[in-house]
């Protein structure tokens, strides 16, 4: 059974300064040594998360897009995390799925923080990204989607109205979670790894942002059952964590609750 490398860049970010956030964390990608598949960064991880796009968004030719092409070439490795987006004159919290080749796919937040107004500024998405690399299928979303599991939950494949195979093995949320919410975090990050039995990975910010909100990280690792596997519970750090096909499959196997989900249509 395959197994899969994934690290985590838990940091502080410059606010609303693109060119010092893609220069910090073209270092901190240099400075990982140990062997890895994808790199995941925090949400709006170019400028903090702000509520005025508008001098901040860039298209999909920009120059963070270009960045993350580049780095993931030049490092072999899958890069995501999520930017402010100008797309058609709308303005998008969108998290894109850099391949080493350049090729990408990309998911627009669907749940916008309205307590920060992100409702007002930005153009929710409607549908969801379901990623595949080395036969593990990952479910790509942004920080407050954490809150809405029918949002994040597995829709089976069925034959004979008996579910068959599940659509996800692993969850990513990116995020930029205050230290003053962080018992949610932790507490929603393992409920949706129990409930959609996959593996669940969630990489936070820390330090303090433009707004005086301050973020402590607790960026988690988390099994099919729920067990924290690891925590990077304050400060800046990088982690990597490599994930066990088979330990996943045995858990399905062996506890297949799953099978007894109630069957639904998400209605957007």
């Amino acid at each position: 059974m395959s197994t899969l490398s994934i690290t985590g860049i838990q940091t502080d970010l410059h606010w609303k300064d693109r060119d010092s956030n893609l220069k910090m964390f073209e270092e901190k990608i240099n400075s990982i040594k140990d062997k890895t598949e994808i790199i995941v960064l925090p949400e709006m991880f170019s400028t903090g998360f702000v509520m005025d796009p508008g001098p901040l968004a860039e298209t999909m030719e920009g120059e963070t897009v270009k960045w993350m092409s580049r780095i993931a070439s030049e490092k072999k490795i899958i890069l995501t995390g999520s930017v402010i987006i100008n797309d058609n004159d709308q303005y998008f919290n969108r998290l894109i799925w850099m391949l080493p080749g350049g090729t990408y796919g990309y998911y627009d937040k669907r749940h916008r923080f309205a307590f920060a107004g992100e409702d007002l500024r930005y153009t929710p998405g409607d549908k969801r990204l379901i990623a595949s690399v080395k036969g593990w299928k990952i479910n790509l979303l942004i920080c407050y989607d954490l809150r809405f599991p029918v949002w994040s939950r597995q829709s089976p494949e069925y034959k004979n109205d008996q579910a068959t195979e599940l659509e996800f093995d692993l969850i990513i949320y990116v995020a930029n979670w205050p230290e003053k919410r962080i018992h949610a975090w932790r507490t929603l990050l393992q409920a949706r790894a129990i409930e959609n039995q996959c593996y669940v990975v969630g990489v936070n910010r820390v330090g303090i942002d433009g707004n005086n909100n301050n973020h402590n990280g607790n960026s988690m690792v988390v099994d099919p059952l729920g067990e924290i596997l690891s925590e990077s519970v304050s400060g800046p750090e990088i982690f990597t964590r490599v994930l066990h096909k088979e330990r996943l499959e045995e858990i399905r196997k062996n506890f297949p609750f799953w099978k007894d989900a109630d069957r639904f249509l998400i209605e957007l």
